[in-house]
């Protein structure tokens, strides 16, 4: 049997060097050394301030805006290259950036602390059991869903003001009582650690580079997003036009969210599908199809209230509306199914192995539903419900409009 070749493995052309705030004192020999010895060294100006002494090689200060490309770095593959980022590269890093686009056999990474981990050593709060968040650049309503009293949240902040910000949010949904820890400079020698209740924050001078500690606590009437499906009704802004929650909490059992996929609500109404959808997991996406104008806005506001305002709301009428929409693995039907095409465009669309959800109420609706499912399979199902009402000094039973549901699967 003949001897396996042996192959020797072609060292990495970049590296990534982790540097926090005590500069090069916090960097140990391998770091300084790749620093030392790159030939193109690329960094914020920052970063030059603080390890700028060890550099032997050319400077390229990042670009105002910033490439998300990386091209200066990329045509440089091949030569002794260092990429100088703040903290741990890969914790909402240029790591990731990089790791989209080099190998990880192609890059030798030397991590520093993140600022995470130093604010959860300076609080001694357990990391596996805090919310983290970055909120750097980022629409601050996303910390929404995780204001749950006796949270415990770390956020990755923009800018010296986002404290204040933040803690003018946390008082308008009723967590006013909340503790709010700004973290400044971790690590370095300007290091400072100030706190204030969310309802009185009166910190100033807030160094840009911070992290924000959160204490979650609420009051009576805070807004609080439970983790259940099918949400109160009344936690949307709505002109009627909405899954109710029963239903709802039955339909998004039925769309079953998997991680990274894309559902398409048409004739989304209110939004509810839509953003209960993407309540699911930080990963899955959706993109709301409503045709009137007002109903779109609606959506647009009740996804900023409810933390997910990366909700993609397309205003226009299906089928038309559908074309050229990324492809969905998913489709709820609440709305326009009997328009003519809706159906067909929809399941046209719908990737193989996806899945379509459709609810009816009317007649009409409920009939196209059962012509699908003699045509191409799936399930149906009826959906009633009934509630307590007053009759006079006594209570009785009301039942709502049923629905049919259908579900199929795409071969």
């Amino acid at each position: 049997m003949p001897a396996e070749k042996e192959t020797r493995a072609v060292p990495a052309w970049l590296a990534i060097v982790g540097i926090g705030e005590d500069g090069v004192a916090g960097l140990g020999d391998e770091a300084k050394r790749l620093i030392a010895e790159a030939e193109f060294v690329f960094g914020g100006k920052r970063h030059f301030d603080l390890a700028g002494s060890l550099v032997t090689g050319e400077m390229h200060q990042w670009p105002t805006p910033f490439d998300p490309q990386m091209e200066a770095v990329l045509d440089r593959a091949g030569r002794r290259v260092c990429v100088l980022a703040s903290g741990d590269p890969f914790f909402h890093g240029v790591g990731v950036t990089l790791a989209r686009k080099v190998a990880a056999a192609d890059m030798v990474v030397v991590p520093a602390p993140s600022s995470i981990s130093f604010a959860a050593s300076r609080l001694g709060w357990a990391l596996q059991e805090v919310e983290t968040i970055s909120l750097h650049g980022r629409p601050h309503d996303l910390i929404r869903p995780l204001l749950q009293p006796g949270a415990r949240i770390l956020a990755l902040t923009s800018d010296g003001t986002a404290p204040s910000r933040l803690a003018t949010l946390l008082a308008e949904l009723g967590f006013g009582p909340s503790r709010l820890t700004v973290l400044e400079a971790l690590g370095g020698p300007d290091e400072v650690v100030r706190s204030a209740r969310a309802s009185d924050f009166n910190l100033k001078n807030i160094n840009p580079l911070n992290v924000l500690a959160l204490e979650i606590e609420s009051e009576a009437q805070a807004r609080i997003l439970p983790f259940a499906s099918g949400l109160s009704d009344d936690l949307f802004e709505t002109d009627g036009q909405i899954t109710k929650r029963e239903v709802r909490a039955i339909t998004l059992s039925a769309l079953a969210p998997r991680r990274d996929e894309v559902l398409w609500d048409i004739g989304a109404g209110s939004g509810s599908i839509a953003i209960e959808w993407m309540l699911s997991h930080p990963s899955l996406h959706a993109l709301a199809i409503e045709a009137n104008a007002e109903r779109a806005e609606r959506i647009r506001h009740n996804a900023t209230t409810f933390g997910v305002p990366g909700l993609t709301v397309i205003e226009g009428e299906a089928p038309k509306a559908l074309a050229g929409l990324p492809a969905p693995n998913v489709i709820f039907i609440g709305g326009g199914g009997t328009d003519a095409g809706v159906f067909d465009a929809a399941l046209k669309a719908l990737l193989s192995g996806g899945r379509c959800v459709a609810n009816a109420v009317t007649l009409e609706m409920e009939a196209l539903l059962v012509a699908r499912q003699a045509e191409l399979g799936g399930t149906l199902t009826r959906i009633a419900i009934s509630r307590a009402a007053p009759v006079g000094t006594m209570q009785a039973w009301r039942p709502a409009l049923p629905v049919t549901q259908w579900s199929w699967i795409k071969p």
